[in-house]
């Protein structure tokens, strides 16, 4: 009686064995078979959101980004680098990779990242002509809860904001998570983003701007009950816009530009 348990719980764990081996097969062949889908699929989403941050239709992705060039830039040089594939290159991976990535300090930190990659992408907007219309930039930092991930559009003397949009974040629905409001983010369009001497000037405030202040075309209104994801989107911007982040490339834009 004893041996026939021992054999039926053998039988047991070997089948047992056998179902999870085949289980942890499917799986991987499945992660494997849907890697390229999910690839492409994670590219055309990517492509749509900087087509939304250019004001350009994704009813048609592909034909909507041939007026988009994609540019590798060096961030400590401030130069363009030439034209590259945007799916070929991660940014967060570099940002992490001790041979690709620049450390900040805690002053230099204000957008809460610890590191950024030494080279980024800049897209170039052209008009259907071919005209340069409008740069946009990577961009991200930390809110309350999460890293916002997103795009900032700038007309092409990095005179205003065009677009501020967001693709991926954690902050709170109906509180931080209004960063994907329309209407929050269609204060930013046409805000003026430096001052006199080109030192990032974006400011979220709490309530509503006033229009007749002296500092309106700066600021922001804040999102109610989301202090902290405020004060994080103010300091994402400022950080992107100055020297640590896209400031000596902009520098040179908009130097080329007078």
């Amino acid at each position: 009686m004893a041996s026939h348990k021992k054999d039926t719980l053998s039988k047991t764990f070997v089948v047992a064995l056998l179902l999870c081996v085949v289980c942890s097969v499917l799986v991987s062949s499945a992660a494997v078979f849907l890697r390229e889908k999910q690839n492409a699929n994670k590219a055309l989403d990517m492509k749509k959101n900087i087509l939304i941050a250019a004001g350009i239709s994704t009813d048609n992705v592909e034909a909507g980004f041939r007026r988009i060039k994609t540019q590798k830039l060096d961030l400590q040089s401030g130069e363009l680098e030439g034209a590259v594939d945007p799916t070929k290159i991660d940014l967060r991976k570099m940002a992490k990779d001790p041979t690709q990535n620049l450390m900040l300090n805690s002053q230099q930190d204000i957008a809460g990242i610890k590191s950024i990659a030494q080279k980024s992408l800049v897209y170039l907007v052209n008009d259907e002509d071919g005209t340069l219309q409008k740069y946009i930039l990577p961009i991200h930092g930390k809110g309350l809860w999460s890293t916002l991930y997103g795009f900032l559009a700038m007309d092409k003397t990095f005179s205003q904001i065009e677009a501020l949009t967001f693709y991926e974040h954690g902050e709170t629905p109906g509180l931080g998570g209004e960063v994907d409001n329309p209407r929050w983010k269609k204060i930013w369009e046409g805000k003026l983003p430096f001052d006199e001497l080109g030192n990032p000037i974006v400011r979220v405030i709490k309530g509503r701007v006033d229009p007749q202040a002296q500092d309106a075309s700066h600021q922001i209104d804040g999102l109610s009950g989301a202090t902290l994801t405020s004060n994080g989107v103010e300091h994402l911007v400022n950080f992107w816009l100055g020297q640590n982040g896209y400031g000596k490339f902009i520098q040179k834009m908009r130097g080329s530009a007078l």
